[in-house]
């Protein structure tokens, strides 16, 4: 009979050698299977959050400064060629090649000349006013200053609305319906708490305006984390219904005063900063309140670094133990109040009433606005003076310099578009690609996501 096999000592076995490909070691790492799908670990939280932290600083302010620049150049050559005068020079270029460039460089500095004092006043204006110290002479230096605040005011909110989305990896498209919503309910509360002193009125419509928008957003943010619904399609909705809901309760009893769809009007209102001369209101305040709140939210709170999280890598937020359900629907129902606070702040500041279109295009302006802001509070408050000097400015180019206001249109969007397309404006200036987790990422990603 053949002899039984000797079992190995401790000593062989430290001899034992396995079969290649494998190991019988405890402690040894063991070669993943070849598989056409590689299973992996979800990545680490640290390394999701990371890029956005370390790279802020380019896509924050490079790249938007670059698309300002670019879009002003363009506007430049827009202007010219759209000007009778500067054509007719150049008709004329293979003769007189110095004339042409010399009217078109005398267009194009008259054109942005104006569009600069009409959105910020005459420097040397202000300077001799405020010397003389008589405020009726301030308040008229200050005036264009005044509506640049004045027209900026809004779409600091409407920005910082989208901005959060963004950070949280949500692309609220539903600011112009949550807008709309705001301002109905904070006219309710200032046609119908008229009891109250105007102090604690005007606090009162400025809650009811962001409870308004907060419901709007709460509504997509559910129907995401339920039924996994795109925030793009249902925002979308309900920006139509949100719309047509104030043109049907403009003509209920409670809200219309006359037979024209116009409502009562709120009896509390902003304190304006410099007299009655300016429209320059308190809402700014307000609004630069809020833009530190949210960056107070976003870089310094629990709740910040969920929303963080889970828009720079679901999964790894998920493996770290946040609920990406619950944070959804809270990062929802953030963005749809402060878009309902534009929505107040129209009815505080702009007009005492709601009608028709009362807030028309402001929650879309919030989108370009928080794109360009790169999805920072900070950067969201510069977007919207920018937008908000071209606005203003515009008018008064068009009015000095016969120049179409339409300019100012193009301008914005032409921003927008190098923001969003920012290996455009990389290719241009030969920029060195570096890889950022930010508002334009969240833009890009599209259906799927």
């Amino acid at each position: 009979m053949p002899e039984p096999p000797i079992p190995p000592t401790s000593e062989d076995e430290d001899e034992i050698v396995p079969p290649e490909g494998r190991t019988d070691s405890p402690n040894a790492e063991t070669p993943s299977a070849p598989s056409d799908v590689e299973t992996q670990e979800a990545p680490s939280l640290a390394a999701a959050l990371g890029p956005r932290e370390g790279q802020r600083w380019y896509q924050a302010l490079v790249i938007p400064a670059l698309a300002v620049i670019t879009a002003l150049v363009i506007g430049a050559l827009i202007i010219v060629f759209s000007h009778d005068e500067a054509l007719a020079a150049w008709s004329r270029f293979f003769r007189h090649p110095t004339e042409a460039l010399s009217v078109s460089w005398q267009v194009v500095r008259e054109s942005y000349r104006a569009l600069l004092t009409g959105a910020f006043g005459s420097p040397t204006t202000i300077a001799s006013a405020i010397s003389s110290g008589e405020l009726a002479q301030i308040q008229s230096a200050l005036y264009p200053l005044s509506e640049t605040v004045v027209t900026a005011t809004p779409l600091i909110f409407v920005g910082l609305s989208v901005a959060l989305g963004f950070r949280a990896g949500l692309f609220n498209i539903g600011a112009e319906g949550q807008v709309n919503v705001g301002g109905l309910v904070a006219g309710a509360a200032g046609i119908g708490l008229t009891f109250l002193p105007d102090p604690i009125l005007l606090v009162v419509v400025i809650l009811a305006g962001f409870l308004g928008g907060a419901v709007w957003g709460f509504v997509p943010g559910v129907l995401k984390a339920k039924t996994g619904a795109h925030e793009v399609i249902t925002t979308i909705m309900l920006n139509f219904v949100g719309v047509s809901l104030v043109l049907y309760l403009l003509s209920t009893d409670f809200y219309k005063q006359q037979a024209e769809p116009v409502s009562k009007p709120v009896q509390v209102a902003y304190p304006h900063l410099f007299g009655s001369g300016v429209r320059l209101h308190m809402g700014i305040l307000v609004a630069i309140a809020f833009a530190f709140g949210v960056a107070w939210l976003l870089n310094r709170t629990t709740v910040g670094f969920a929303f963080r999280a889970i828009g720079a890598n679901a999964d790894a937020a998920r493996a770290a133990g946040i609920d990406p359900n619950r944070t959804t629907i809270l990062a929802m129902s953030l963005s749809g109040g402060l878009s309902g606070l534009a929505g107040a702040n129209q009815l505080t500041s702009i007009t005492p009433s709601l009608f028709p279109g009362f807030a028309s295009g402001l929650g879309f302006d919030g989108i370009a606005i928080a794109l360009l802001g790169g999805g920072n509070p900070g950067g969201v408050v510069a977007a919207a003076f920018l937008f908000g000097a071209l606005r203003t400015g515009g008018r008064s180019m068009q009015v000095q310099t016969q120049t179409p206001i339409d300019i100012i249109v193009v301008i914005q969007a032409l921003v927008i578009a190098f923001v969003a397309a920012p290996a455009l404006v990389r290719a241009m200036y030969r920029l060195k690609k570096r890889r950022v987790v930010g508002a334009a990422d969240t833009f890009a990603k599209g259906w799927g996501s």
